[in-house]
Parts: C-alpha cells; structure tokens; sequence
C-alpha cells in the first residue's frame, strides 16, 4: 500500500511559508483494544481491582472460619466434652482454597437447615395460634431468634402456601411492636402483597400509615407498584389511579418513580391502552424520562403504537437507549416484521450502541414466527462473531423454534450444546419438550425427560407439573402420578393445588382411596388448602365406602382452614379503596 501524505497548511500571514508534511503508513487491524472495548492500560487497572476485591474475599472467608473455629470451641467446652480439633492450641496452618470452600459449603450448609427448621417452626405457630396472645407466647417458648431473614423467610412461605393473611398479619405487627426491631422492605411488600391478593384493603392501609409513621424510608415505588396490581387487578381504572394520588401522603418522594411504578401496573394488569391514556392524562405532573417510555414501549402488539411513542420520545429530547431500541425489535419481530427489526438493528450499530443479548434473542424468535428455526440458529453463531455470547433464554428461543417445527432431534442437539458450553437448562427449557410430548401424548419421552431433568438438579416449575400431571390423568398411570407427587412435597415445587386438582381425579376415578387420603394429609400440614371440589369428590367416595373415621380425619384437616379463614368471609364486603 503506498503512503498517503497530508498536507496541512497554516492560514495565518507569515513572510515564509509554514507547512508540515506528515507520512502516515497504514498497516492494518486498527488499534489494539481488549474485551469490552478497553485499551491496555484499561485491562490491567480491571485485573488490579479484581485481584483486590479477591483478596477482601479470601480475609472475609477467613475470617467468618476463624469465628466458627471459635464458637465450635466454646460450646465444646460448656458442654464439657474434649476438643475434637487436634490443634485446640490455637495454631492454625493455613489453609487452601479448596479446604475454604469446603469448610464454607460446610458451614453454609448448616445454617441454611437451621434457618429452614426455624421457618418451620414459626410458621407452624402461626398457623395454629388461635388469638395475637396465644402467639406471642408460643413464639416465646419456641426459642427461635426473630431475626429480619427469618421473618423475611416466614411472610415469603406464608405467600407461597396461601396461609390465613389475618394470622400473617397478627405476626407481622407483633413483631414489629419489639424494641429496636425494624421490618426489611421485603417484609413490608410481601405482608402487603398477602392482604392484597385476600382483598384486604382496609389492612393494607393501616399498615402502610403505621410504616409512615415508625419508618417512611420502607415504602418505595416497589411498594407502590405491589399495592397497585392487586388493586388494579380487582378494580376499575379510575381506582386504581384514585389509589395511586393516596400515595402522595404516604412515600417520602412522589415522583416520576412513582409514576412509572402506577404505568407499569396498566401495562402488566390492564391494557396497554389503559396505560396510554392515564400517561397522557398525567404526564404533565410529572416529569416523564426513559424509563417511562420504555415501559409504554415494552407491552405494544401494533407496531404503529410504539412508533409514536418512540418518535414523541425524541420530540421531548430524549434519546432512546438500548431497551428502548429493544423494546422496538420485539415488537417488529412479534407482528412478523422481520425486515424492520434488522434495519433498527442495522441503525444500533451506526449509533455505536452494541446489541446486547436481548436484542438477539427478540429476532431469533421473530424467525422462529416466521418458520426459519434454521436461520434462528445461524444467529447464535452471529453473536459470538460480535462478542454477544447466547445465554439460556437464547438457546431457548432457538429450542422452541424447532419444537414448534416439530424437529426434536435438533432441539436436543442445542440442549446437549447448552450443557457442553457450561450453561444449564432451567424449567422453560425443559417445558418447551414438555408441551411438545403432551400433545404427541408421548409418555414415555415426557417421563425419561422427567428423570433426565431431576439427575441435573433442576427443579420443575407448575407448568413442567401440569403437563406431567394430565399426560398420566390422560393415560392412568397413576404410579408415576404418585411419584411425581411425592417429587413436589419432598422438594417443594409446583403448585399443590393445581396438580391436587387432577391427581385426586385420577385416584377416585380408579379407587385408589387410601393413597388419595396419604396425599391429602401432607399436603394440609405443609399449609396448602385442596379445592373444596377435590375434598367432595373425595368425600362423597369415602362415605361410600363407609371410610368413617379416615373421612373424620379429613373434614378435621379442612375445618382447620375454615375456622381461619372464618373472620374473613364474615368480613367480606364492598372494596372500599
């Protein structure tokens, strides 16, 4: 290549003539940058402060085995047993790195059991405790130190087993009522989401005054936005953003946070269109920013919706982001319009914004929509080509697109891909077979599947179960019926009323009283209510066979649930928001 001079000329007067020439020689690749755009000394300023953030780690491990050595000791001598450390002298070698993790996973493993027994327990307590008295003695008897985790621990299995929200909400306030104790803004959502999902509106409000009053730092807009949806979710509009203007008096800042917390419950519990018109109505008292856009971006299936939401985007000045652009691509690939979602891509890269994992993904599904699963996974291999390595929701996308196809060789060969790049599967993974064995009613691959999926250490979610669940109602095989059941009691997926529904169906429909009775039982005890339908069928068959005293333990077990929820239904009324 032959070297090009530039000439560069001064304009200013001078009686001789100043130019410069300068000889550049291009030799090619440009300059040398290392991942992530960053130059050489860039790259080992990042290695310095990893190194660094490494060593605080290894002092901290050390430190919290130091204090475990200690305790061991300590409680080894109260009990007045000998040491069982050979080097009760107090002189420690150090120890490697494996030895650290070892002895961590060790000690992890420990406090996670303990923490769960106490769980447990306080939960149990709750559920029995007839009275705010009766349970705040037997929480004193129990021993149990209510720590925030814990109590963060209990409100969050209380949520998940659909348990009494009054009970909940007897504890809640009872432990907040302890000297020097402050509830986690977990625990504040979570009791609210609990009150909330039982329609219990007039609690949430006193729990929410009562916080404004003791500590207003834990009412945030996620706060806001948990109220809104179960709010939104059982009444009008007009409500909802009646209830959000209450709020003003309740968050320490009432600002645009807030009203993109009230946009995005429009969008996830109403409509799209809803969201559009409370944005327009409001947008003047507030201050709208990219966030705010996004949302109203995020949720559009007309093309020409988020277009004009885009476009008045700019003509606020404000520039769209990567998930602004994101959100355009999703939606030109949902309507099938592939070719727009390439020329938005085409138009990130002249704007030096980098597609981000997200963006592939949105376009592998826009060709799985478009039957092309095939070019879906050439883009796999596109995005390592510009530094974008495919995650699992990537991989899934291009699974589905052959499932869809109806090609399950190739879909297994890119779940054998994902395991040999070192990503594991999780339940969507393994639910996009699981829908494709249902309809084939192909029990045998849906059940190798099953076993295949528990050997890797992931857990089905409701859907895997569902599917599971109706492919062995559909055929009665109630053998592995039973031990997917008893899968979901021992390890605590899926829901248990939903799969109880069907499993009872098929255990009556065949006769099978007892085990329907031996799953009936734990499933009560761990908190979970089976439908009142289930119970009658179940009932009426045990009065048949004249089960008299299996069906009194039975009716006892509902009754329990019934005296709880008791105050509840009397208390039913209008919603008063």
């Amino acid at each position: 290549m032959y070297p090009s001079i530039l000439l560069q000329k001064y304009t200013r007067t001078s009686p001789k003539l100043l130019s410069t020439l300068t000889f550049v020689r291009s030799t090619g690749g440009g300059s040398r940058t290392f991942p992530g755009d960053l130059n050489k000394w860039q790259w080992k300023r990042l290695h310095e402060k990893n190194a660094k953030e490494k060593d605080k780690r290894l002092i901290e491990q050390e430190k919290q085995l130091y204090q475990t050595r200690i305790g061991s000791q300590f409680r080894v001598k109260l009990a007045g047993q000998p040491d069982i450390n050979p080097k009760s002298d107090g002189n420690y070698s150090p120890m490697t790195a494996d030895d650290h993790m070892k002895a961590l996973d060790i000690h992890n493993q420990q406090k996670n059991s303990a923490l769960e027994n106490d769980v447990e327990t306080v939960f149990r307590i709750i559920r029995t405790s007839s009275s705010s008295k009766d349970l705040d003695q037997s929480l004193n008897s129990s021993g149990v130190l209510l720590s925030n985790d814990l109590i963060d621990r209990v409100l969050k299995r209380v949520r998940f087993s659909h348990a009494n929200p009054l009970q909940a909400l007897e504890f809640f306030k009872l432990t907040a009522t302890r000297r020097g104790f402050y509830h986690t803004p977990f625990s504040l959502d979570t009791m609210l989401y609990i009150l909330g999902r039982n329609r219990r509106f007039d609690q949430i409000w006193d729990v929410l005054s009562e916080m404004k009053r003791k500590d207003q730092s834990l009412i945030s807009p996620r706060t806001l936005q948990v109220v809104l949806a179960r709010i939104a979710k059982v009444c009008s509009v007009r409500q909802t953003v009646e209830s959000f203007r209450r709020f003003r008096k309740l968050v320490p800042i009432f600002d645009t946070n807030c009203f993109n917390a009230l946009l995005r419950t429009l969008c996830q519990e109403k409509s799209m269109t809803d969201a559009r018109n409370v944005y327009h109505n409001l947008k003047h008292e507030f201050r709208p920013n990219s966030q705010t856009f996004n949302i109203l971006l995020s949720g559009w299936k007309s093309s020409s919706e988020t277009e004009g939401f885009f476009e008045e985007m700019r003509e606020i000045g404000l520039k769209p982001d990567l998930v602004s652009y994101n959100c355009l691509i999703d939606v030109y690939c949902k309507g099938r319009e592939i070719e727009k979602a390439y020329k938005v891509f085409d138009k990130i890269r002249e704007e030096d914004i980098k597609p981000d994992v997200i963006s592939y993904t949105s376009i592998i599904g826009g060709l799985g929509l478009v039957g092309q699963p095939d070019k879906a996974r050439d883009v796999l291999k596109e995005m390592k080509e510009y530094g974008c390595y495919p995650d699992v929701a990537a991989y899934n996308a291009v699974i589905r697109n052959f499932c869809i196809a109806k090609r399950l060789r190739d879909a297994d060969s890119l779940l054998l891909e994902m395991l040999g790049k070192g990503l594991s599967p999780n339940a969507t993974t393994y639910n996009v077979f699981f829908r494709s064995f249902y309809w084939s009613n192909d029990l045998i691959s849906s059940w190798s599947l099953y076993k295949r999926m528990k050997n890797s250490g992931c857990l089905p979610n409701t859907q895997s179960c569902m599917f599971l669940i109706r492919l062995f109602r559909r055929q009665e095989k109630v053998e592995m019926a039973l031990e997917l059941w008893n899968d979901m009691v021992d390890k605590g997926f899926g829901s248990y009323t939903l799969v109880s529904d069907i499993l009872f169906d098929l255990l009556c429909d065949v006769g099978k009283l007892a085990e329907a009775e031996q799953c009936f039982l734990p499933m009560v005890e761990k908190g979970h209510k089976p439908s009142n339908v289930s119970f009658r069928r179940i009932k009426v068959l045990m009065e048949l066979a004249n089960k008299e005293e299996a069906l009194q333990t039975l009716s006892k077990k509902m009754a329990s649930f019934d005296s709880s929820l008791q105050l509840s239904r009397n208390e039913d009324g209008p919603i008063d928001i």
